[in-house]
C-alpha cells in the first residue's frame, strides 16, 4: 500500500488529466489485453492486437505482463502526442533507465533483450520506443477520439461529484482500492511506502486500462500522478458511425489536419511520420488545406513549418465532439 499524504495546499491543487496520455495508454493496453477478461469485453482491440503481433513483439517482450512499469515511460511531457512522448521517453538518462527497468525485473524472468533493456542499451530502447509507435497506430489510433470521448464523461461526472461533495467525496470515490482518511490518501498499489507530496497536489488520471489496481507515478517538484482504473465496458469497441472530418476530406487529410491543430512544432515531414504517410504524400494534403485557407505555412531554416488557421481548429472541434 502506497499512502499519501495531503496537506491543505494538496487539496486546492487536485486536476484532471484533459486527455489520455498516449504513450502511457499504450503501455496500460499492451498489459491489459494481454490479459484474458479485459480481451474479451474489447473484442475490436484484442482482434488488433493479434493483427499487429509481429510489429509490437518487443513491447509484450520487453514490458512486465502486469504491475509496475518504469516511471520515465510515461514521461509528463509526453501528453501532446505519441511522438513527444516517445521522443521524451528516447532521452531518459541511461543510468534513470537501467535503475527503474532492474526495478521492474525483479520478478520477471530474464532474457538476452531484456539484460541489455536493464542495462540502459540503447538500440533495445529504440527497438522498444518503435514498437510502441506501432501498438499506438496500429491498435488504439483507430478509436483514439472515442476513448478520450469517454475519458472526458467519466471526468465530467467527476466534477459533478466534486460539486455536490468537496473534495472529500471526490476523493472517498474514486475507486475501491483508493481510501481516503483525512489527511491520508491510501492506495492499494504495485508500490508499498509513503509520500508527501509538498504542496503540488494531485493529478488524476482514470483509464480503462489502468488494470486491478491503481498506478502512482510520485517524483520530486511534480504533482503525484494516479492513474486509476474505470470499467473496461464503458469504452466504445468501435469509432462512431459518422466521423465529419473523414466525410468531409477523407480520412488521411482530416488526420493531416488534426495533426496542425495540436502542439508544438509541425512541418512536413513530421506530420508525415505522425500520420503515418510518405512526405510527398504530407506536403500534398498541406498544399490543399493551405489553399483552402485552412493551413499557414512558412519556411524555417531547412524546413517548413505549417500551422493551423482560427478556421481550421473550429473544423477540428467536429472531429472531437
Amino acid at each position: 500500500m502506497l499512502r499519501l499524504w495531503l496537506t491543505p495546499a494538496d487539496l486546492t491543487r487536485i486536476r484532471f488529466a484533459d486527455r489520455l496520455h498516449p504513450s502511457g495508454t499504450v503501455l496500460l493496453a499492451s498489459q491489459a489485453l494481454r490479459q484474458p477478461t479485459v480481451a474479451a469485453s474489447l473484442p475490436t482491440l484484442a482482434r488488433r492486437v493479434a493483427v499487429s503481433a509481429p510489429a509490437v513483439r518487443p513491447l509484450h517482450h520487453l514490458m512486465p505482463v502486469k504491475g509496475f512499469v518504469p516511471d520515465f515511460m510515461t514521461p509528463w511531457e509526453g501528453l501532446a502526442s505519441i511522438e513527444d512522448g516517445l521522443a521524451a521517453i528516447r532521452s531518459t538518462p541511461a543510468s534513470r533507465v537501467r535503475a527503474e527497468v532492474s526495478a521492474a525485473y525483479a520478478h520477471t524472468t530474464a532474457s538476452a533483450a531484456r539484460r541489455l533493456f536493464a542495462a540502459g542499451d540503447p538500440e533495445v530502447l529504440d527497438t522498444l520506443v518503435t514498437a510502441m509507435r506501432s501498438y499506438f497506430h496500429q491498435v488504439l489510433a483507430p478509436d483514439w477520439p472515442a476513448l478520450n470521448r469517454t475519458h472526458r464523461e467519466v471526468v465530467r461526472e467527476a466534477a459533478n461529484r466534486y460539486a455536490m461533495a468537496g473534495a472529500d467525496g471526490l476523493l472517498a470515490g474514486l475507486h475501491r482500492a483508493i481510501r481516503w482518511r483525512e489527511p491520508v490518501l491510501e492506495i492499494d498499489t504495485w508500490q508499498d511506502g509513503e509520500a508527501r507530496l509538498g504542496g503540488h497536489g494531485l493529478m488524476l488520471l482514470p483509464s480503462p486500462f489502468a488494470g486491478p489496481r491503481p498506478r502512482v507515478m510520485v517524483l520530486p517538484g511534480w504533482p503525484a500522478l494516479v492513474v486509476y482504473p474505470v470499467e473496461p465496458a464503458t469504452v466504445p469497441d468501435r469509432r462512431p458511425p459518422v466521423d465529419p472530418l473523414s466525410g468531409l476530406f477523407g480520412r488521411t487529410r482530416a488526420a493531416v489536419l488534426i495533426q496542425t491543430t495540436r502542439p508544438g512544432r509541425h512541418t512536413t515531414s513530421s506530420i508525415a511520420r505522425q500520420v503515418g504517410i510518405s512526405v510527398s504524400s504530407s506536403s500534398e494534403h498541406l498544399s490543399a488545406l493551405r489553399e483552402a485557407g485552412l493551413v499557414v505555412s512558412r519556411r524555417d531554416g531547412g524546413a517548413v513549418v505549417h500551422r493551423a488557421t482560427a478556421l481550421c481548429r473550429d473544423l477540428a472541434h467536429l472531429h472531437e465532439s
